[in-house]
């Protein structure tokens, strides 16, 4: 009897393990990204993750052609199938600005300002099983969690991962660099060529970690269908190590690329130049001015002066509007410098490993 009893025992238990290590093959990545949230500042978080980041699995399903189906796949890959996610995009407006120059020591530099009414934000930084190594930022107040949500606590660390296929901008390792900015009127994007489909940020992700260079991103956008988020048009900046600049935008569902250093929220192509321009908006000016004086090449602080003299000031109190995150990005060293809230002597600094 005692025998029989301490070969089940054995076989329960190698069962539990076996279960275990079931559950950790399915979940190990995702729990490890979740515990590795740090906070950074009031409003400000940094996390980790490294593995199957599920983008492989969507472009193979056909992808996703709005917010709502983007939220569906983030529930069904971090579950597994077992939850759903109780997120919604909201629609709105944000400004932001970027600028890309060379250094004097032949590095390239991309400066970015995101001007939002509020910002609950995470760096990400992602090691896929496939594809780039890279950094990115997202706005966890764009998809609905929640008054005063904070990925605080394992569940809302957990939750964070989301920002896996919600990136604003950011850097890969091979300094290739991307920001979204709202592009001055509110039509949307929506192609239906039956190529795999995603939304704006999505493909910020998507491009992270598939994207050597402008020239690539730009061939990888004309493989697959847009979908704008938040009910408004958007464009990108677009930098990469070899100090190529564009700005990527859609007229009547159909990409236009342009070159170009300075980008802010009109439009920069002929097709629609200057659409959305506000009167007394000098910022693009002021942009280009600033690169012209220098034709182009800025040390590191001079392009930070640039960057720093657009940041737009709060409107509120608790910092209620106005540039919430700045980010000065090197494209040849791979590595991206933070700045919370205007706080431009408080730096957060991070490079990537590869």
């Amino acid at each position: 009897m005692k025998k029989a009893l301490k070969i089940i025992s054995l076989c329960i238990l190698g069962l539990i393990v076996a279960l275990g290590l079931c559950v950790w093959n399915m979940f190990g990545s995702l729990v490890k990204g979740a515990m590795s949230v740090e906070k950074l500042d009031d409003g400000l978080y940094y996390m980790e993750f490294s593995g199957d980041d599920g983008f492989d699995e969507l472009m193979a399903n056909g992808g996703v052609k709005d917010s709502d189906e983007l939220m569906e796949y983030i529930a069904k890959f971090m579950s597994k199938g077992y939850y759903t996610l109780p997120a919604s995009v909201d629609s709105t407006d944000f400004g932001c600005s970027t600028l890309t120059v060379s250094t004097p020591d032949n590095n390239v530099l991309m400066g970015r300002n995101f001007d939002f009414p509020s910002a609950t934000a995470m760096i990400l930084h992602t090691t896929p099983k496939r594809g780039y190594e890279n950094i990115s930022t997202f706005n966890m107040e764009f998809y609905g969690f929640g008054d005063e949500w904070l990925p605080e606590g394992f569940q809302n660390q957990f939750l964070a991962l989301s920002g896996l296929f919600l990136a604003l901008d950011g850097i890969n390792e091979k300094g290739f660099a991307i920001a979204d900015l709202m592009a001055g009127d509110n039509v949307e994007t929506h192609q239906n060529t039956g190529k795999p489909s995603l939304t704006t940020t999505s493909a910020i992700a998507y491009l992270l970690k598939n994207a050597a260079s402008v020239d690539e991103a730009i061939d990888l956008l004309g493989k697959i269908d847009m979908h704008s988020d938040i009910g408004a048009a958007h464009h990108y900046a677009m930098s990469d190590a070899s100090g190529k600049s564009v700005v990527v935008e859609y007229v009547d569902n159909q990409m236009v690329v342009t070159e170009t250093h300075a980008v802010t929220n009109h439009y920069l192509c002929q097709q629609k130049h200057n659409a959305g321009l506000i009167a007394g908006d000098h910022r693009y000016e002021q942009l280009c001015h600033f690169y012209d004086s220098a034709n182009g090449v800025m040390d590191k602080q001079q392009l930070n002066d640039a960057v720093f003299s657009v940041a737009q000031q709060p409107w509120g109190e608790n910092f209620v509007g106005g540039t919430q995150w700045t980010i000065i990005m090197n494209l040849t060293e791979h590595s991206a410098t933070y700045y919370w809230r205007r706080n431009f002597d408080k730096p957060f600094s991070f490079r990537l490993k590869r």
